[in-house]
């Protein structure tokens, strides 16, 4: 039976994609038949590779942009929580726009206009904020594609904003250098309605795509995972990502998201580049990119390993009284992770009409500030043996971040590039105390020079019994958190054990 069902859905795969290679979904060969990857794990992690640019890179730009960001209330939940009787989205929107059967979620897609959208625009933004990549969501719980799908007539292209969005971006990213990727929750749009078949409203009336399948939540079935597999499969034919980022429920599917890793890979083989996937968990370390939600890890890691989190605190994408975390947080937060062999993946949320606030424009060119400074000790890093020393440990796990941790010159991050140690005091002060790099540490590696990034003065420093004591210079080179570039003739600390461990994710 199940044969006979993928048999259909592959019929009708076949009869929509008249512009592409005619493609078996269930099939893991890529288009030009490379077939190096099969769909699972043990030889997934035999071949996979984590790539260079995306442990160099160290600092994306996430993006949530759409139909969602019209209603601006709540959060990009706005979509579900209307149908969720009793919340105060149902009540907000009955109050607002009215009941639920004569407007409901599709009819904001035409106040969806994107009219003062450039993405030459945005991606010059970030190129300033120092992102390496970025990555837009294509398709978010709403249904709504925000690129030219053949699959999902509820698209940017067809009406909204009448373009081609993730086209766009990808465009103007690849002409500032910068790495493409973009992120689909096609996924969970199967339940993410289902509240709305309880009362009166036009989720009710089944002819509404948009609405998915009206599931219960988070049950999958064949026929789901077949339009996921469909869904992803346009997405990596047309665009070719260089990473893709999927929410938690990818956990629930491991036969299915299997065969799009494997397929997935293959292709990166025939593109010569490459690339990287993100899920929350439920799935090895060593075949993808682990991802911890809007929160940290408080041990560094084996394998690579992503934040990501937004600006806002509130919401992914844009809502009115948004509250907006500082840079100096975001600063913080990104050198602790960077130093547990972390990137962070940090997300804006644009007006409706194209254009990003100006508070998040500001913290994303404050971070860019810093970074001109200070990004020799963040881009092409690796963590130490240690990630750090100092009291003030800060937050830990998913949905942690809001809060910032009040650091102090002692709490210190460290990086290493070559024979170069980087130690990153999150606060000012006249002295500091590197523990770490007493003498026994140290041993008969030879300090050739000590110096603050951005700063040219000479700075002082003393190797002692319990550690290597530095001055700060008397100028701050920047705000937040200061960068001292310890050069040794050799690699240094190698006969410590190291930090390093490699356990799984879990999300929550």
């Amino acid at each position: 039976m199940k044969k006979l069902f993928y048999s259909i859905i592959m019929l009708l795969f076949v009869s929509c994609s008249t512009n592409e290679k005619k493609t078996d979904v269930m099939s893991v060969e890529s288009p030009k038949g490379t077939n190096v990857f099969q769909d699972n794990w043990e030889n997934i992690a035999e071949n996979y590779h984590f790539p260079e640019w995306f442990s160099d890179a160290k600092f994306g730009i996430f993006i949530h942009w759409g139909v969602y960001s019209v209603p601006a209330y709540g959060s990009e939940w706005y979509s579900r929580n209307m149908y969720q009787k009793g919340s105060d989205e149902y009540k907000h929107h009955i109050e607002t726009y009215g009941p639920q059967d004569k407007f409901g979620y599709k009819d904001f897609i035409p106040m969806f206009k994107a009219e003062k959208f450039d993405a030459d625009e945005w991606v010059k933004l970030f190129k300033e904020a120092g992102a390496k990549y970025i990555v837009p969501v294509a398709e978010h719980h709403d249904g709504f594609a925000m690129y030219n799908s053949e699959h999902n007539p509820w698209n940017a292209v067809k009406m909204g904003p009448k373009r081609d969005i993730i086209g766009l971006l990808k465009k103007a990213a690849e002409k500032e250098g910068i790495i493409f990727g973009l992120s689909s929750h096609r996924l969970e749009n199967a339940w993410f309605f289902n509240g709305g078949m309880e009362f009166p409203s036009d989720v009710q009336d089944t002819t509404i795509t948009l609405y998915g399948k009206r599931s219960e939540k988070e049950v999958y079935s064949d026929e789901v995972c077949i339009d996921f597999l469909i869904h992803t499969h346009e997405l990596i034919d047309k665009y070719q990502p260089q990473l893709i980022y999927f929410d938690w429920t990818v956990n629930k599917i491991p036969e299915y998201f299997n065969k799009f890793l494997a397929y997935y890979y293959n292709c990166s083989l025939d593109w010569g580049k490459g690339v990287v996937v993100n899920t929350k968990h439920g799935y090895p370390t060593n075949i993808l990119v682990g991802d911890v939600e809007r929160g940290k890890l408080n041990e560094m890691r084996k394998y690579p390993w992503q934040t990501d989190t937004s600006i806002g605190k509130h919401s992914w994408g844009y809502v009115n009284g948004e509250e907006n975390k500082t840079p100096d947080q975001i600063i913080h937060d990104l050198v602790d992770i960077v130093s547990k062999n972390g990137n962070l993946l940090l997300n804006i949320g644009p007006h409706p009409d194209g254009t990003i606030t100006d508070e998040q424009k500001q913290v994303l060119l404050s971070i860019g500030k810093w970074l001109k400074i200070n990004g020799d000790a963040i881009y092409g890093t690796r963590c130490w043996i240690k990630s750090g020393e100092g009291e003030s440990k800060g937050t830990s796990g998913s949905f942690s971040d809001n809060e910032a941790t009040k650091y102090n010159c002692q709490d210190i991050r460290f990086t290493t590039k070559d024979n170069t140690l980087y130690a990153i005091t999150l606060d000012w002060g006249k002295r500091v105390m590197i523990k770490s790099l007493n003498k026994d540490v140290v041993r008969d590696a030879k300090i050739l020079n000590v110096k603050m990034l951005g700063s040219d003065e000479k700075i002082a420093w003393q190797q002692t019994d319990k550690g290597l004591l530095i001055t700060f210079p008397s100028k701050k080179p920047c705000e937040t958190a200061y960068s001292f570039k310890i050069s040794f003739d050799k690699k240094v600390g190698e006969g410590l054990e190291s930090e390093m461990i490699d356990i799984p994710f879990k999300h929550g």
